[in-house]
């Protein structure tokens, strides 16, 4: 089971980091904002998509238990915090090169990504037999 659920985690993700690059590199392109709120803006454009995503295809549209959603905020604010850390660190350290931004996403997302997929198998969308357990 959880071997499914993560290779249709990581499909949904790449979906995800689309979107969330796509919203970050654009911003930044256009100079609308700064990285760290482009990057901002990104993942969570990106978090809408997973939300449903996640819930519905990865997790199997298990009905809507009380409180995942607000699980689910606490988590996602959780790993954008990461996300936005990571990424502010290694644009500062990489900065000189012309990678930095690429690869300052991809380590952030990587990091996010990982924390993202735990805290939604066992903290947002536990199966019902974990919540009778707990």
């Amino acid at each position: 089971m959880i071997k499914r659920e993560l290779i249709i985690f990581l499909i949904v993700g790449i979906l995800t980091v689309a979107v969330d690059f796509a919203t970050y590199s654009s911003l930044l392109w256009f100079e609308c904002v700064g990285a760290d709120l482009a990057k901002a803006i990104g993942f969570v454009t990106g978090t809408v998509f997973a939300y449903f995503a996640n819930r519905f295809w990865t997790f199997g549209g298990r009905a809507h238990t009380s409180g995942s959603a607000a699980r689910f905020i606490l988590l996602y604010a959780f790993t954008l915090g990461a996300n936005v850390w990571v990424n502010s660190i290694l644009l500062k350290q990489f900065s000189l090169h012309s990678y930095a931004i690429t690869l300052a996403f991809v380590f952030a997302t990587a990091i996010s990504a990982a924390l993202n997929f735990l805290g939604m198998k066992f903290f947002v969308f536990k199966s019902p037999r974990s919540q009778e357990v707990a």
